[in-house]
């Protein structure tokens, strides 16, 4: 009988066609993109929050969430724009409406979105035709909602395994963070004695967007490697510890400016970081073939 060799079997290698991923990495640009994410995220929520105030008396509240949506979305669009290289790319996107395109959808909701806050903003602040501003205002709670989630669909409804793998969880990770960055911007423009709305908003995003991104590294299993290994994970890290330190001190920021003012630049560091990290990870995971290929074998593995 001949022996038999201890041999280990070594690791397979994933190989793609001469070396090439097999999914082509995402081409958008920093800081543009992850600025624009926070800034459209910060704008959907912070428009949601001045209907609010408006309709519970704190006028002080709501005249500064009407400010800060308007100039998140103007901004944002700005970037987008210049992401995008020619601003008649933008309206070429506006020549049809698909409700099936996360893209479509987005290009939309950003248009109104944007038309909406600035109208509601230039009406609260001038006091001219207060009836418009408040229609305005209140068009703009119902298009906010879709523009701090919308980015996060657009991209779990591409190839990239670290997006597409986590498409029950960018949502609810995108409007945490999108809740507590409004929380933050609007701690940070209105007194303390007005602001307590604010804080709750920014302990409540917060206590989400940590509780969802501990969940999809969870459940992402391999696929959730990239959001925890070199710059990407070095900016989750981040984005944790600065979103928590911001949300504890906002529970007890209307003691002093000081505690406001650490709270509500923590909690926007690390939105910042979440929005650079999902890209960055995003990138990581489609440059290794293993995350495209090892999930896609497993399903066929399970009869999937």
């Amino acid at each position: 009988m001949p022996k038999r060799r201890d041999e280990t079997v070594p690791e397979a290698e994933f190989r793609s066609y001469y070396g090439r991923p097999v999914i082509k990495a995402p081409v958008w640009h920093e800081p543009h993109m992850p600025v624009y994410l926070y800034l459209g995220g910060m704008s959907g929520a912070a428009s949601v929050m001045a209907a609010v105030a408006r309709v519970t008396g704190h006028d002080r509240l709501a005249l500064a969430a009407r400010v800060a949506a308007a100039a998140g979305a103007g901004v944002g669009s700005v970037l987008l724009i210049t992401e995008l290289g020619r601003p008649e790319r933008f309206l070429n996107m506006l020549r049809l409406f698909k409700p099936t395109s996360p893209m479509s959808v987005g290009s939309w909701t950003l248009a109104a979105h944007g038309g909406l806050t600035a109208i509601g903003a230039a009406c609260a602040v001038t006091g001219v035709l207060p009836a418009v501003g408040r229609a305005a205002t209140a068009g703009g709670a119902v298009t906010g909602p879709v523009m701090a989630t919308y980015t996060a669909v657009l991209l779990a409804d591409t190839a990239v395994p670290a997006w597409h793998e986590a498409l029950c969880e960018l949502p609810f990770l995108f409007a945490g963070s999108a809740l507590a960055s409004a929380g933050a911007a609007l701690m940070l423009t209105t007194p303390r004695a007005e602001a307590g709305p604010a804080r709750v908003a920014a302990v409540a995003g917060a206590a989400a967007e940590t509780a969802a991104g501990m969940l999809m590294e969870r459940r992402l299993g391999l696929v959730g490697e990239p959001y925890r290994l070199g710059r990407a994970g070095r900016l989750m890290k981040a984005s944790r510890a600065l979103t928590l330190a911001g949300g504890l001190l906002a529970a007890v920021a209307g003691r002093s400016r000081a505690l406001t003012a650490l709270s509500g630049l923590a909690i926007t560091a690390g939105a910042l970081c979440t929005r650079f990290g999902v890209l960055e990870a995003g990138r990581g995971s489609a440059a290794d073939p293993k995350y495209t290929v090892v999930p896609q074998r497993r399903r066929v593995a399970a009869g999937d």
